[in-house]
């Protein structure tokens, strides 16, 4: 069973990802926690993680710090999703 929140900060993810990277909803919407993310999508480069990150920061209301950053945390659509839920859930 998920946490409470679990599908929120999903979609939320889901949301920023479409959202900044500018990629359609069908396209984020077939997103699964298999996804990979850093260094497949073409559109999220260095400086598109910035912007993902802030967007995740600002509509969960949380706070990224920078040494949590890091490659696993970006590999894939589930592993972003469950540091954000981590971050947003406690």
């Amino acid at each position: 069973m998920l946490p409470d929140g679990t599908l929120e900060v999903e979609n939320t993810v889901r949301a920023v990802l479409r959202d900044v990277l500018g990629i359609s909803e069908a396209r984020a919407a077939a997103f699964t926690e298999a996804t990979p993310l850093f260094g497949a999508l073409p559109e999220l480069d260095s400086l598109a993680v910035a912007g993902v990150l802030t967007e995740i920061e600002d509509r969960l209301g949380i706070l990224i710090e920078d040494d949590e950053v890091d490659g696993e945390m970006l590999e894939s659509f589930g592993s972003l999703t469950r540091f954000a839920a981590s971050k947003a859930l406690k």
